[in-house]
């Protein structure tokens, strides 16, 4: 058997996203968001193009979007290239997302939570451990959460998830562990054969039940993330050399001018040791 990658965000949406995905998307926002099976007691999944109800707000298309049974709103994204302006995407989602729900005279008590779920296959917190976080509103100085928690940023990132296949105790290891390994498997695992959604999921996932046109435009897909990661990989090497002999600021000034076009300031900023500042003012310039 060949499964597909679904790290890609085509992949994603038809395992987490189909008419056929109901079990398998219920069985991993569970793990994922509650950890505990029967939480979510249903959800329909909806078209993830967000038409805005606010004139001058931008259209947006998410990898799944689903309404749970008490009406929460949960959208959840793949991210395989950390680009500029992501983080601020994110927020930018789910803000649109909760506020575009109430028509013309509706109250506001109307207003039903929005979680944003993202998985992203690159580190995006370098200096926090654990694979997953969430964040809420919370007041800045004593920790006070708002009366209304009603958006929810949860971010898992693959990288910090190692784990083998011997060791998942958890069913949210156990997704995250199909998502990191199925494209390199070649059967269902036995440790999977009695867990039904992922079965299922693997189900969905086999390459076999792909059509040639699906299979082509995956194909593409895949080749357009690995060329986009060799780029950020050829402008290190390049800025490398160029600054080897112009002192060790000059040399990480000409890595950062040259990962401007594929990595937002921030990640520049880990990756090279410049000030945010200055890699801002390189930018600017």
């Amino acid at each position: 058997m060949r499964f597909i990658n679904p790290k890609t965000d085509l992949a994603f949406k038809k395992i987490f996203g189909s008419d056929a995905s109901h079990e398998v998307l219920v069985d991993f926002l569970d793990s994922l968001l509650y950890g505990s099976r029967g939480v979510i007691a249903g959800l329909e999944i909806i078209n993830p193009w967000l038409a805005p109800k606010i004139r001058g707000v931008k259209d947006t298309y998410l990898d799944v979007r689903a309404r749970l049974k008490d009406e929460r709103q949960v959208i959840i994204e793949m991210q395989v290239l950390n680009v500029e302006g992501f983080e601020k995407r994110i927020l930018y989602n789910a803000a649109k997302a909760y506020s575009i729900q109430l028509p013309a005279g509706a109250d506001y008590a109307d207003l039903a939570p929005v979680i944003a779920l993202t998985l992203t296959d690159f580190v995006m917190f370098p200096g926090h451990g654990p694979y997953l976080s969430r964040f809420t509103l919370r007041e800045k100085d004593f920790l006070l959460d708002y009366p209304q928690d009603d958006l929810e940023l949860v971010f898992v990132e693959l990288p910090k998830f190692a784990k083998p296949l011997a060791e998942l105790s958890t069913q949210a290891e156990r997704w995250l562990y199909f998502i990191q390994h199925a494209r390199d498997l070649t059967a269902i695992p036995a440790e999977f054969q009695d867990d039904a959604p992922l079965r299922h999921a693997f189900d969905l996932a086999n390459a076999a039940q792909l059509t040639p046109e699906e299979e082509e435009e995956l194909d593409k897909r895949e080749m357009f993330i690995h060329d986009q990661r060799n780029a950020i990989v050829k402008a290190l090497k390049q800025g490398i050399e160029q600054g080897r002999n112009e002192g060790a600021l000059a040399e990480k000034q000409v890595i950062a001018r040259n990962l401007l076009d594929v990595l937002d300031d921030a990640t520049i900023a880990a990756k090279t040791g410049l000030p945010a500042e200055e890699v801002a003012r390189l930018r600017d310039n």
